[in-house]
């Protein structure tokens, strides 16, 4: 069979405080991203690796905070006195481990929003006692300041996550789909977002709809556990 041209739809990711899923793994957070009471000393660190909702909730906060956010990559000394005037989310920033000049600027956006009492929310994949920052005092600063971390999913979250996977591409797998990749996916966000891209690609490349048989090649089942055939897709009308 000759192979099908793929058409990707573009991928809309929902960031909205409907669209995220509360679980005991990230509880906590959610607590206090929407809390009423401003964070101690008005500084809140989350942590967390890949996909585990760490953007979803910087979002959700801004929304509620009229906070603007900003990775700390771009961020750049003549940006901090504006930035300062309001509260504020800095993303990634242990990828400014050895951008001294980024350093900086955080550094001063720091002491700034502190003596002014505005909010600030800072990101990062692992813990910020492991961030490795150069600057010594921005490193205490981090380590300081109230951390919360998102722990890998539990099977609730895991199913939430893919579902959201799925409608972010604008996918409707059968229903199936979701409980058995529950079972055998490795419980990392990672996975499920890599699971979810292969799965898409490979329907679109072979005309085939999103059923259990095809996550199944796609993660070397047996095929003696399976009951179906892969389904081809249907085909839509303009």
């Amino acid at each position: 069979m000759a192979e099908q041209l793929s058409f990707d739809l573009p991928i809309r990711q929902a960031l909205g405080r409907d669209d995220f899923f509360v679980s005991p793994a990230n509880a906590l957070a959610v607590v206090m991203v929407e809390s009423p009471t401003p964070w101690p000393g008005g500084r809140l660190v989350l942590s967390g690796p890949e996909g585990s909702g760490k953007t979803h909730l910087t979002h959700v906060w801004a929304s509620r905070a009229g906070a603007r956010i900003v990775s700390a990559r771009e961020l750049r000394e003549e940006d901090v006195p504006d930035l300062a005037q309001g509260p504020a989310a800095i993303e990634d920033v242990p990828e400014i481990a050895q951008d001294m000049e980024a350093q900086k600027a955080l550094f001063h956006l720091y002491n700034l929003m502190l003596s002014d009492g505005q909010p600030l929310l800072l990101t990062g994949r692992r813990d910020p006692t492991l961030w490795g920052l150069s600057l010594p005092d921005l490193q205490s600063r981090m380590q300081s300041a109230q951390h919360i971390g998102l722990t890998p999913p539990d099977d609730a979250l895991l199913a939430a996550v893919l579902t959201k996977l799925f409608a972010d591409r604008q996918l409707a797998p059968k229903p199936d789909v979701i409980p058995y990749l529950v079972q055998r996916l490795d419980r990392t966000f990672a996975a499920a977002a890599e699971m979810v891209e292969r799965m898409d690609r490979a329907a679109l490349a072979e005309g085939r709809t999103l059923t259990r048989a095809l996550a199944a090649r796609l993660l070397g089942t047996p095929t003696l556990e399976l009951d179906e055939p892969e389904q081809p897709r249907a085909h839509q009308g303009n």
